[in-house]
This record gives C-alpha cells, structure tokens and sequence, in this order.
C-alpha cells in the first residue's frame, strides 16, 4: 500500500488555525522534520519517501540498514500526508505532482491559493484535528 498521490493538492485542514505556514517548533519533530525536508528539497521526495525518512531520522536508522527498515516500515499501514501535522497545524498544503514528487505550500502564498483552485488537480482536504460532536 502507499501514501502517494498523483497530481493532488492536500489543503490545510479546515480546522487549522495557522494563517500563514509555521515553521513547526519543536526540534525533532515529525512536522519539524518534514518541514525542513520539504523546504530544502521540494519536489525530490515522494509521500512514502519523506514518511519513512522522518522515521529512518528519528529511530537512527543507518543507511545500510534503510531497504529492510523500509519493508518493515511499509509492512504495517501508513497513514497519509493528509494526517500530517503540516496540514493539521500548522497552515501548509501539499502538491503531488505528476510523479508523485512533493512540495509544501503556506497558505498565506499566491501558489498555495492557485493550487487550490487549478482545474485537472485533484483537491483533498487535510484530515480535521479534531471530530464535530
């Protein structure tokens, strides 16, 4: 199974209450992680990749022991970007593009307000942080 998408747009999540795209706070976080690896290098990872190089990151993994830390990690189901703090917290949307390559986009920017709205994009919204009673 994988978390990638095609051509999709994960917004921030409804119930956000970033304005703008947060640079998340806590060092060695999972949305600290993904931030700095999004912001570095846009469009290099896909879904599955970023997900388990925040996990290879925070367990230490070494890279001769990622392709079986890998299978490991992909045996058990992983949830999808649209769970990510990025999109639940912290005011960012992720673009899938055509080869599932990935960027983060804060919601304060024109790309992130074109992406939303581009026709031929799928648009998915960020899982709520929380369910209406």
């Amino acid at each position: 199974m994988t978390t990638n998408y095609v051509e999709t747009f994960i917004t921030a999540s409804s119930d956000s209450t970033a304005t703008t795209g947060q640079i998340p706070p806590k060092a060695g976080s999972i949305a600290q992680i993904q931030h700095q690896l999004l912001s570095a290098q846009p469009y290099r990872f896909t879904s599955d990749d970023l997900l388990f190089e925040v996990h290879a990151i925070r367990n230490d993994i070494a890279p001769e022991d990622r392709t079986q830390a890998r299978e490991a990690f992909f045996a058990k189901s992983q949830a999808c970007l649209r769970a990510s703090p990025l999109v639940k917290q912290f005011g960012w949307g992720i673009h899938h593009d055509a080869e599932s390559k990935i960027a983060a986009y804060g919601v304060e920017t024109d790309a992130y307000r074109e992406l939303s709205t581009r026709k031929g994009l799928k648009i998915v919204a960020g899982m709520r942080n929380r369910r209406d009673k």
